[in-house]
């Protein structure tokens, strides 16, 4: 195990039997103490099936995971000691209320009744469901239902945190209080695993993202860094005249992209955001010919396409989306249960 590393994945693969889905070929990574760590695909990459080997949900069908130096397949129990899981569906029981919710994984956990009625409610404060505490799971709304599964994965104070794509369906306004809520345990010193599909998610919140894509790593770095090496920041611009693409092309020296539609110019910039400056100075040569000119840096989307194709996958998913209902509850017990 690496010193500092809060996980540590080494060429892990999982078969789904008997079809045959290799859902995982190989996927190596590792995570520091402490992070933020974003692992982003599509549907059907494998992003769940990952999450669910290191929470020891699946057994893997070849390599190995660690989480904070223990073994996830030889000692599962003490893995699930310092873990909190949120997966894509919130485990909620309709006709429990967000306090007794909150109080039920407490006691779990090993509280005392008293000790898990107070955990109860500074996590309803904190998570902004004071309010809600005593209204039954069936009455929250989207957002709150999210906000409350997130808040039962932290009853423990876990160490390593897992976040499969928390902000599913929730408005802007729920998505930016959940991510301050990621940030605070960062702050208290939580590792923070995230999936998701909003990659704008990921850039915000994330150190490192792994793209992972067909069972595989793709590539792994921050995300400044990544879309420097795979995006490419575009200059749009409308130029007067019959003769504006030459024009451009001779000030420039690049070939410009006609867009569709609008009449603009679109040029590629090799070299990234650090290269617009000399671009523009030259295209001022063209002088008041330029009517409109705009930049667009890349974004992390442009990186997720370039790396897993823009083709839509029909189908995708089957195997790394399989239903895991009734062992969502196994995270969060007492280490000695078998359950």
């Amino acid at each position: 195990m690496t010193d500092g590393a809060a996980i540590e994945v080494r060429d892990l693969a999982k078969r789904y039997e008997p079809a045959g889905v290799e859902a995982l070929r190989g996927v190596s990574f590792e995570v520091g103490q402490g992070e933020i760590f974003g692992f982003l695909g599509r549907n059907g990459a494998g992003k769940s099936t990952t999450v669910r080997i290191l929470t020891t949900l699946l057994r893997p069908s070849g390599g190995s995971a660690h989480v904070l130096g223990t073994d996830v397949t030889a000692e599962p129990a003490k893995v699930r000691h310092v873990l909190g899981v949120a997966l894509q569906d919130a485990a909620l029981d309709e006709l429990m209320t967000g306090r007794e919710h909150l109080v039920l994984a407490s006691r779990l956990s090993g509280a005392s009744a008293k000790a898990a009625g107070r955990k109860a409610a500074d996590l309803l404060e904190v998570f902004g469901l004071t309010g809600a505490g005593d209204r039954i799971a069936a009455r929250y709304s989207g957002g709150m239902r999210r906000r409350l599964d997130v808040a039962m994965a932290l009853v423990r104070d876990p160490q390593v945190l897992f976040l499969d794509e928390p902000t599913t369906g929730l408005d802007p306004q729920s998505r930016r209080a959940l991510w301050e809520l990621i940030r605070r345990q960062q702050e208290q010193g939580t590792t923070v695993f995230l999936t998701t599909q909003y990659l704008a998610e990921a850039d915000e919140l994330a150190e490192r993202v792994a793209i992972v894509h067909a069972g595989t790593v793709a590539a792994m770095g921050t995300p400044t860094a990544l879309k420097e090496r795979y995006g490419a920041t575009t200059v749009r611009l409308r130029v007067a005249g019959a003769d504006a693409v030459d024009r451009v092309k001779g000030a420039t020296g690049v070939d410009p992209v006609t867009t569709a539609g609008d009449g603009r110019l679109v040029l590629n910039v090799t070299g990234g955001d650090a290269a617009v400056p000399a671009l523009l100075g030259r295209l001022a040569t063209l002088g008041p010919a330029i009517e409109r000119i705009e930049v667009r840096s890349a974004t992390l989307e442009d990186v997720f396409v370039a790396l897993t194709g823009s083709e839509i996958e029909a189908g995708a998913g089957s195997a790394d989306n399989t239903s895991l209902t009734g062992v969502r509850r196994g995270i969060g017990v007492p280490s000695g249960s078998n359950r």
